[in-house]
């Protein structure tokens, strides 16, 4: 018997954020039950353009309904600011490539991507920025730069959103469990903590006597 999660995301999906207290509870409550989670990055938003005044009220709008309804931190002051391309695969493939070099620092990598912009106003479509986070979270500063930038790393990030799409996946966040090649959604969208954790609960739980 094979199990694990599944966590559908992305690192600027400002849902993603509000939920990442209740994710990293999950994982953790999969984890101590043996089971391991796969991140895997959704590609929200991709393009060359930038922000109009309109789109970015929007978006801003959209982290304050988010902050309320989650508790998280947002920094609103001078967030995006003219001229931003709000183009989420940078952040995506700096996941792939982490993921790809050491799953296990991954997750450390995007706390400290989704910090930076949500609380900080950091710039992580860029890749300085994402090479700087990503010796913080523990990697070597030119194997990820190196890994960054390959081929591969670019078609891996491409062949997550395409099976996101595949599957049919219209939101983030997203957590899937998998038992033996079946998949099973515990949510699209977020549901608080105490809403999920029994949910988990059970499915480890028919897990562990499979």
């Amino acid at each position: 018997m094979t199990a694990r999660l599944l966590y559908v995301m992305d690192p600027m999906c400002s849902w993603c954020w509000g939920f990442a207290p209740v994710a990293q509870a999950l994982i953790a409550q999969a984890r101590d039950a043996g089971v391991e989670t796969r991140l895997v990055p959704g590609g929200l938003r991709t393009g060359s353009s930038a922000l109009d005044a309109s789109t970015r009220r929007y978006i801003l709008e959209h982290w304050q309904a988010v902050s309320e309804a989650t508790g998280q931190a947002f920094r609103f002051d001078n967030a995006m600011p003219d001229g931003f391309v709000y183009d989420t695969e940078p952040a995506c493939r700096a996941l792939v490539a982490a993921r790809e070099l050491d799953a296990s620092r991954v997750w450390a990598l995007l706390d400290l991507i989704q910090q930076a912009f949500y609380q900080q106003g950091e710039d992580v479509t860029r890749a300085p920025q994402l090479v700087s986070l990503a010796e913080q979270a523990g990697y070597d500063r030119a194997a990820f730069a190196e890994a960054f930038t390959r081929t591969d790393t670019r078609a891996a990030t491409a062949a997550d959103f395409s099976w996101v799409q595949d599957l049919g996946i219209a939101g983030f966040p997203t957590l899937l469990a998998e038992r033996n090649g079946q998949l099973a959604l515990l949510t699209n969208g977020y549901q608080p903590l105490d809403s999920l954790q029994p949910l988990l609960g059970r499915w480890l739980q028919q897990a562990a006597c499979a």
